[in-house]
């Protein structure tokens, strides 16, 4: 092979390129062609200026030259001042074509195709510009998007302009229904995103017992428009029940002769089942006594109330005197379902009665239309579930008797809702029904659950408005709508074995927990539940936990003379005391 000698390199110590003999910058290049001009040929090359050490620098430096300013650098890469390619430049931008005819902004060539670094950006400005279908359904759809851009900055607006007024409405509605305590140890927290994955199927459930008594309904009530209103009667002297689970002497009894392993109530199995469409917070008390689970409810607990527009995007009034507040209108809600199921009956003093009387009951007391049944479902080989639920009514029609549930919803003011009641029943009853599934989704489901645990052959839904927005005491029927439970499930997308599947999930977790006592409880900001060990004298009635400031209590709705407008009240209001009726736990 021949060798090949690599030359001496000389080394500049004062600048760039190698020195000549006397030490100083040698711009010349040997063998490379001197005085011709470097320009890119093609519009794709990714090419800046170079660097052409052919120029004397010095020169750049000369006094009142333009370049005397300039960095000596970046003068050897200005080309600036050559143009010999300028008319070759001129010939290729000649045979560019436009093929939009709209002339260019001042002082650019029309003719020179702009390329620029925001041409993406461009392109999708050009693209929100084409046009479009201009059908009904277009329309439609921009007409939403309209309502609903409005709605959202009416809502920011109220927001930022009442800051301290929504923190309030957050301490008060968006907090937990349970005071967590520093001892509360948490053991587990179930995201609802989990509970839509689940399902299971049970088989038809077996009656136990049947206790209490029944009045038939009157199908009179079916026929109640807006324009012949019925005005809503307070049944001060009936008794209504909310009796938790463990103090249910039935259940008691059921659990001794070992008839099943887990027992619940209508009330508390919704509540779960309708877990992931809830809002606000709720807890239920779980007690692992040997091999047997109870699920009760706190006295005085959220779920013996009915909550409104929980699943609303209006935020309801935070004030807390408000008859408008979640509160009050929780309160005022259970009051007009609880009057509006005992209005509606054929009160001749004919009843279905059954095996047993009212449980809860003593000798001599009115109570009010309803039976208990006591259902047992089965889990697992050998695993049972029993469950209290409850029917209203009852209707007979060619000797065969139907059970009903009998339920209420209330109109408090139709500017928060938007659809005003009296003007849509008649005409648009369909979209009064979408308005109330979209604001009470939980509280439907939870009424449509209990009657399917009950398997109540039809469930009637009142609608119930008060006489005027600010009158919270007098109400009226404008009108009683009947649905077949399976039918309603159907419509409002609420599925059985997934309702199942979500008892059974809770069921098998608790079962695996030590004897003791433990409290479920939804967090009051996320959707999901929480599970905590609670020692066994919670929530007992030596018990205390820390009480609210007087000043901050919400009260029961009182009757205000100033709350009300002065057109609203009646002689017939004035004379009847005021309804505040506690609800009897």
């Amino acid at each position: 092979m021949v060798g090949f000698e690599v030359g001496a390199v000389p080394f500049n110590s004062d600048g760039w390129g190698p020195p000549d003999a006397t030490g100083t910058l040698n711009l010349s290049v040997p063998n490379h062609p001197s005085n011709v001009p470097f320009a890119p040929f093609s519009r794709s090359e990714k090419l800046g200026r170079i660097a052409d050490w052919t120029r004397n620098l010095s020169s750049h430096n000369r006094p009142g030259s333009n370049h005397a300013n300039k960095n000596p650098v970046d003068s050897a890469f200005d080309f600036s001042g050559d143009d010999s390619f300028a008319t070759l430049a001129a010939d290729e931008d000649n045979t560019f074509i436009l093929v939009d005819s709209v002339p260019a902004k001042s002082g650019s060539n029309p003719n020179r195709p702009k390329f620029n670094p925001r041409w993406r950006s461009n392109f999708h400005n050009q693209r929100s510009q084409l046009p479009q279908r201009r059908d009904e359904e277009v329309e439609a759809k921009k007409r939403e998007a309209e309502k609903e851009r409005a709605r959202r900055d009416r809502l920011y607006n109220q927001n930022r302009s009442s800051t301290n007024a929504g923190a309030r409405r957050e301490s008060s509605v968006f907090k937990s229904s349970v005071d967590i305590q520093p001892e509360w140890n948490m053991l587990d927290q179930i995201p609802f995103s989990t509970f839509s994955k689940l399902s299971f199927s049970v088989p038809e459930p077996e009656d136990l017992l049947i206790c209490g008594g029944l009045e038939f309904y009157d199908r009179a009530y079916d026929r109640v428009t807006p324009r012949n209103e019925k005005r809503l009667e307070r049944f001060k002297n009936r008794n209504f029940f909310k009796v938790t689970t463990t103090d249910d002497p039935v259940i008691r009894r059921l659990a001794n002769e070992d008839k099943a392993t887990v027992f619940a109530t209508d009330t508390i199995l919704s509540t779960l089942m309708c877990a992931p469409r809830s809002v606000y917070s709720w807890d239920i008390v779980i007690q692992r006594v040997g091999n047997k689970l109870f699920f009760d409810k706190r006295d005085g607990s959220q779920l013996d109330l009915l909550s409104v527009h929980e699943t609303s995007q209006e935020p309801l009034p935070d004030v807390k005197d408000d008859i408008n507040s979640a509160y009050s209108l929780s309160v005022e809600a259970a009051y007009i379902n609880q009057n509006f199921s005992q209005q509606v009956l054929v009160r001749d003093g004919n009843k279905v009665t059954f095996e047993e009387s009212n449980p809860f009951a003593t000798e001599g007391e009115e109570v009010a239309s309803v039976a208990y049944r006591y259902r047992r479902w089965k889990l697992d080989d050998d695993m049972y579930l029993v469950a209290r639920c409850e029917v209203q009514s009852v209707v007979e029609v060619n000797n065969q008797r139907s059970f009903l549930t009998l339920n209420a919803l209330n109109e408090f003011d139709p500017k928060y809702s938007g659809v005003d009641w009296r003007q849509k029943l008649e005409t648009q009853r369909g979209a009064v029904l979408a308005t109330e599934l979209k604001n009470n989704a939980n509280k439907l489901a939870k009424w449509t659950a209990q009657s399917l645990l009950a398997s109540a052959d039809m469930m009637k839904l009142g609608y119930v408005s008060r006489v005027h927005p600010r009158d919270h005491f007098n109400h009226v029927i404008l009108a009683v709508v009947g649905y077949k439970p399976k039918d309603f499930a159907g419509q409002i997308n609420l599925n059985t074995s997934n309702m199942w599947g979500i008892v059974k999930s809770i069921v098998d977790l608790c079962m695996k927990l030590n004897e003791g006592k433990y409290v479920l409880v939804k967090d009051p900001t996320k959707p999901q539940v929480r599970i905590y060990e609670v020692p066994p004298d919670a929530f007992e009635n030596d018990y205390v936990e820390e009480p609210l400031p007087e000043d901050e209590q919400v009260q029961p709705p009182t009757e205000d003379a100033e709350a009300l407008d002065d057109n609203a009240v009646t002689k017939e209001a004035e004379d009847k005391e005021p309804n505040a009726e506690p609800i009897a736990a």
